[in-house]
């Protein structure tokens, strides 16, 4: 039995308050790292170097992007999942995209090559495969309602796989309309997927996270967690920095099905490495974090 849990069970709540440790903090998931902050330095350095500083910093899951032509960053699934586990971290989930804009042509994604794009998720460990972005020739009314049905086709391989698929939101599903209806809650109302809520951009266009996880509890198990700078271009900040309540949306994690959470930060001011750190250093600190 470790520290914690010995304290936990032999003075109670009561007295771990008194002694200043934090009775949440048992509860406390790891703290990931979606890696496209890290893009450019992946790019210059390579996988390897990156995902070993990174689990120095303190993450101890990551979420994957650009998975293409049966690679991760260059890897095999069977090279990256090694990687993964020399530097003691998981990668639950992925990032892919729908494959039908033509800004990615030949890419893979929901719409091409989708039964590989899954295998080799789920080879490596993922939990959930989720669609990241939709460019904008991809973001007509019609485009949006196909996405339900494409939605609906591809949860069926991942479920298969045991994995689960997902989407990952921007603030465009939430400022175009489809037949006077938020995109957001199209895929929402019309399908089963799981969402991974960016709390950044949900909070960008004035909406309430936890509005949401009263109105479809348990639909929110992914989480972007990256803040907002109080400025008023509203910029991307370092978590722990900026204006959003973080403690208000953690407060309610149980009711949105919260299971992991990824910082996230898509432009740095500083070195990203630099950001990073700042951020999952100010969540160690914080009670909700």
């Amino acid at each position: 039995m470790n520290r914690r849990n010995f304290l936990g069970t032999s003075l109670g709540l009561g007295a771990l308050s008194v002694l200043g440790v934090n009775a949440c903090a048992a509860k406390v998931k790891p703290v990931g790292l979606q890696l496209y902050t890290l893009r450019e330095q992946i790019q210059k350095e390579g996988i390897e170097p990156i995902l070993a500083q990174v689990a120095k910093l303190g993450y101890k899951e990551v979420e994957n992007f650009g998975y293409n032509g049966g690679k991760f960053f260059g890897k095999t699934p069977a090279e990256y999942l090694k990687i993964l586990k020399d530097n003691g971290l998981k990668a639950p989930s992925g990032h892919t995209l729908t494959a039908r804009s033509a800004q990615v042509k030949g890419m893979d994604g929901l719409t091409s090559n989708w039964q590989r794009v899954v295998d080799d998720a789920a080879a490596i460990g993922q939990e959930y495969v989720i669609i990241a972005f939709l460019f904008p020739d991809e973001r007509k009314p019609d485009d949006y309602k196909q996405l339900v049905d494409l939605l609906g086709k591809g949860q069926e391989v991942v479920k298969k796989a045991g994995m689960t698929l997902g989407y990952h939101n921007h603030d465009f599903e939430f400022n175009e309309r489809v037949d006077d209806q938020m995109p957001y809650e199209l895929i929402l109302k019309n399908t089963t997927v799981q969402m991974e809520m960016d709390l950044y951009w949900i909070s960008k266009t004035g909406q309430n996270p936890t509005d949401y996880f009263a109105k479809y509890p348990g639909r929110f198990p992914l989480w972007h967690v990256k803040d907002m700078a109080k400025t008023p271009e509203k910029e991307f900040a370092e978590v722990g920095t900026g204006s959003i309540d973080f403690a208000a949306i953690f407060a309610k994690a149980s009711e949105a099905g919260m299971k992991h959470y990824f910082v996230e930060q898509d432009v740095c001011k500083r070195p990203p490495l630099e950001s990073i750190k700042i951020s999952i250093d100010n969540i160690q600190k914080a009670s909700w974090g």
